[in-house]
């Protein structure tokens, strides 16, 4: 790994900020972090650098909303996300940098996309709109066609959260169950992948001693998340992700 420069570090704190205010308020804008840390360290070993933020993330989402999850869904996810990270790991044993960073930016493209779809197909509730903890609507096809590719996503990229989201409110989720579910399942597969990305080389003690540096960035993020989770006006704020996470597609593809 190259020797960062202090705006670079400052770019990878306020990402690993963004990650804790995401876990918390806003699933969906970790793709910006993905793109600024794709962007600062070289696309391949960014998915390792990333990997510990996200968990450190996901632990305290679920300390906020841990009795929010709804387990019959995860428990049907969990199969096909496994089948996923397998192929992922195997992508990823004969990627190099390039075709990682080209991945990660076709995936924060397609994502974007997917979601713009979605939103015009149905139009999506406020933040505020209802506190139903479990699903109204989804099915078995559904589960295994969204985990496969979530899982996919997130070996090679970090990038299994516009799938999941899209998963859950496809499903009917609404604020606390979209947000407790979402945390116990990224907690429980990001977890999960820290033994494949080690036998990778993705996480190594360079690594782990950059993201020493970063983790506590996470704790304010997901704090000011918590604080604004109830005062988010959605959809300006998914536009706004949608975007960057356009930009940062194209940048990566055409950098």
């Amino acid at each position: 790994m190259d020797t960062i420069t202090l705006w670079q570090l400052a770019a990878l704190a306020a990402a690993s900020t963004l990650v804790g205010f995401s876990k918390t308020a806003v699933s969906g804008a970790n793709t910006i972090s993905l793109a600024v840390f794709a962007a600062v360290l070289p696309a391949r070993e960014s998915t390792g650098v990333l990997l510990p933020i996200l968990i450190a993330g996901d632990m305290l989402a679920v300390l906020v909303y841990r009795r929010h999850a709804h387990w019959p869904t995860l428990l049907r996810l969990f199969p096909a996300v496994a089948v996923g990270v397998v192929a992922g790991t195997v992508f990823m044993m004969w990627a190099d940098d390039a075709a990682v960073r080209t991945s990660i930016g076709a995936i924060l493209l397609f994502m974007a996309g997917v979601t713009v779809l979605r939103r015009r197909a149905r139009p999506e509730p406020e933040a505020g709109d209802g506190n139903e903890e479990g699903p109204v609507r989804g099915g078995r096809l559904k589960a295994r066609s969204y985990g496969v590719l979530g899982g996919f996503t997130t070996m090679v990229a970090n990038a299994g959260g516009p799938v999941m989201s899209l998963y859950l409110l496809s499903a009917g989720f609404r604020k606390l169950g979209f947000l407790g579910t979402s945390a116990w399942f990224f907690l429980i597969v990001n977890t999960s992948k820290v033994p494949f990305s080690v036998g990778l080389g993705l996480i190594d003690a360079q690594s782990l001693l950059l993201d020493a540096a970063l983790v506590l960035f996470v704790i304010p993020g997901a704090y000011l998340g918590r604080a604004c989770v109830g005062r988010i006006n959605q959809r300006l704020f998914d536009r706004i992700v949608i975007g960057a996470t356009v930009l940062g597609g194209l940048q990566l593809l055409l950098s």
